[in-house]
């Protein structure tokens, strides 16, 4: 699944599994807001282990707001997704932004499965 599959431009930020950046790339056109978004999506999954829509359910859920993990990087933006190994460890973030949420969601998502295993 490729972001061009969906009309529009975007960027994707790949880090490490502390969240440090290793890889990005921004499509001609996609937004500047996504530059720092796509970086903060894979931030977000690396570091806590769980997608960043599954974070934001999190802070619904528990009413309060991301600003309570002293981090100002986390973001529950839909977009960001755990890539794990084969036993199931974080060895990575990835996320995607410049689309509508929940197509950042589902395009992090498929690639996290594509290269490792998806939490």
């Amino acid at each position: 699944m490729q972001a061009q599959a969906f009309g529009r431009p975007a960027c994707v930020a790949v880090t490490d599994e502390r969240g440090a950046l290793l890889a990005f790339s921004r499509m001609d056109g996609a937004p500047v807001r996504s530059v720092r978004l796509s970086e903060a999506k894979a931030y977000s999954a690396a570091r806590l282990g769980v997608s960043t829509t599954a974070f934001h359910e999190r802070l619904v859920r528990d009413g309060m707001p991301a600003g309570y993990f002293a981090d100002p990087t986390l973001t529950g933006m839909p977009g960001g997704a755990v890539i794990c190994d084969q036993s199931g460890a974080t060895i990575g973030g990835i996320g995607i932004s410049g689309l509508p949420p929940a197509d950042d969601q589902r395009i992090a998502d498929a690639v996290a499965a594509a290269y490792g295993t998806r939490r």
